[in-house]
């Protein structure tokens, strides 16, 4: 099978929307943790989170545009701050229940089961019930003109996991804290390590 532009430009929008989302293949599955201008905790799902840098140490996510109200995007403009919490298997039920759209006087946690937790030192609310959290500072932000979107960059001020997850060479063992990926919009997967291979160099 071969599929061209035109084809894929004629397909109905939700089959076209799964068929896209599924072709990168598997993506991480992460909670974010925001707080309203009003203090309400709010907690939303993305599959967008990527590693952008090390030094400094930065992470990006990718927000739909901003045509309609996006409370996350919006309370992370207000405050600055916001958390990436992984998602384990033993929560992506309720985690998957965040991608529903809630008042904004409404808090995820609440709704779907799960619970805020807040460091002393950082003012945007952690998913007690992850075992990886991540908290950053919005540092940047890029709007891709093609479709609107836009790319929010932030800095991490803080990172809470357990102690015997971090392996000599300061991989983290995701395995070890049952995190999962998504693929589509709503398909979850557990994962296995295949091998852990050396650095690579030309083999020349």
């Amino acid at each position: 099978m071969k599929l061209y532009v035109q084809d894929i430009e004629s397909m109905d929008k939700r089959y076209r929307t799964n068929f896209v989302n599924s072709l990168p293949g598997f993506k991480s599955a992460n909670l974010i943790g925001t707080i309203s201008h009003s203090g309400i905790p709010n907690l939303a799902i993305f599959s967008s989170v990527i590693h952008v840098g090390a030094s400094p140490a930065l992470m990006g996510m990718l927000f739909r545009p901003v045509s309609v109200p996006r409370h996350t995007y919006q309370n992370i403009k207000h405050n600055g701050l916001f958390t990436i919490n992984h998602i384990s298997d033993y929560m992506y039920k309720r985690a998957h229940l965040t991608a529903a759209r809630y008042p904004d006087d409404i808090s995820e946690f609440e709704a779907v089961g799960l619970t805020p937790e807040y460091s002393d030192s950082f003012d945007a609310p952690y998913v007690r019930e992850a075992s990886v959290k991540i908290g950053l500072k919005l540092v940047e932000e890029q709007e891709i003109h093609s479709n609107k979107t836009i790319f929010a960059i932030g800095q991490i001020e803080e990172v809470i996991l357990p102690d015997n997850i971090i392996l000599e060479d300061g991989v983290i063992d995701l395995q070890k804290v049952r995190t999962i990926t998504i693929s589509s919009l709503n398909s979850y997967h557990k994962t296995e390590l295949i091998e852990r291979l050396p650095y690579a160099k030309p083999e020349i």
